[in-house]
């Protein structure tokens, strides 16, 4: 009896494994692009959880016999002003960077899928009062309400990760709305409103599940938005305050210090926001064609 159990399970598990690889498989048979992106973006966070054991010298620490090194055998990317690698502190600002990117997309996300699916369902006055507030958040570029949140709360990386998350929130709750308004009109959840189904529970049983799809898409490419907003704010002075690195301030230090500062020290920093944005751009279009129903059969 045992074996049998045992041999389940282990059927069970090997189950797993091979639909997991299918899944990567058709995925990349649909996009080799986004493909190609994922593997970019895996790369990257492998290197993020790695950073404080792959950095080879402290990126915080000043070398003062190597003030604005070129890129060469000792320092691949150069050194900075005070001397530091920027090699360390690129990798270094990949961890920093990535974190409060993805901390603030999560928050926003919970928020704007919680508001987006009862805005849709309850409707009335509620979703009324709720456009109308999304309308102003909308109306405010994203750069620009951060800069009034940091400005009203201060600086920090807490307070840079609140404002991202912020930003995000209006979009994603419209996508939501959108969803859970054709989803409340199916025959299963008019059913279960029939037999006295609580809202509540329809909400997170019904409702919820059928957004979660658009949920993951929507969060893949607003990654890509706050790494730049992150790098933006960082970039004006506002972000993640020196001496940690982050891509943001690393350009904007340079910037403020020299009108004309040397190429290793903006493009590499410059090179690492454009690839990771861009890879999270193409990974979320591959994924939302992936995940469309009337787009799959022709992708495939």
């Amino acid at each position: 009896m045992s074996q049998g159990i045992t041999g389940n399970k282990q059927r069970g598990v090997s189950g797993y494994i091979v639909s997991f690889f299918g899944v990567i498989w058709r995925f990349a048979r649909s996009s080799i692009l986004g493909f190609a992106s994922m593997i970019v973006l895996i790369i990257v966070a492998v290197v993020a959880i790695l950073a404080p054991y792959i950095t080879p010298t402290d990126p915080l620490l000043a070398n003062y016999r190597a003030l604005l090194e070129p890129p060469g055998a000792d320092f691949p990317m150069g050194t900075d002003g005070l001397g530091r690698d920027t090699f360390s502190r690129v990798i270094a600002g990949t961890r920093l960077s990535l974190q409060v990117s993805f901390v603030a997309v999560v928050v926003s996300k919970i928020i704007g899928f919680s508001w987006g699916i009862m805005s849709g369902y309850l409707g009335g006055r509620f979703d009324i009062y709720s456009q109308r507030v999304l309308d102003v958040l909308i109306s405010f570029p994203s750069v620009i309400l951060a800069l009034l949140l940091l400005v009203a709360l201060g600086s920090g990386t807490g307070t840079v990760t609140l404002a991202i998350a912020a930003t995000g929130i209006a979009g994603t709750t419209r996508i939501i709305r959108a969803v859970a308004l054709s989803v409340k009109e199916m025959d299963y959840v008019l059913a279960a409103r029939t037999i006295g189904a609580n809202p509540t529970r329809i909400m997170l049983q019904h409702v919820s599940p059928q957004c979660i799809a658009p949920l993951v898409v929507v969060a893949s490419t607003s990654l890509g938005g706050a790494i730049f907003t992150e790098a933006a704010l960082s970039y004006l002075g506002l972000g993640v305050p020196p001496p940690q690195p982050s891509w943001g301030n690393m350009l904007g230090g340079v910037l403020v210090a020299s009108f004309k500062p040397p190429w290793w020290l903006v493009a590499f920093p410059g090179m690492a926001i454009t690839i990771t944005i861009l890879a999270f751009n193409l990974f979320g279009d591959a994924l939302r064609d992936h995940m469309d129903p009337r787009l799959r059969g022709k992708l495939e």
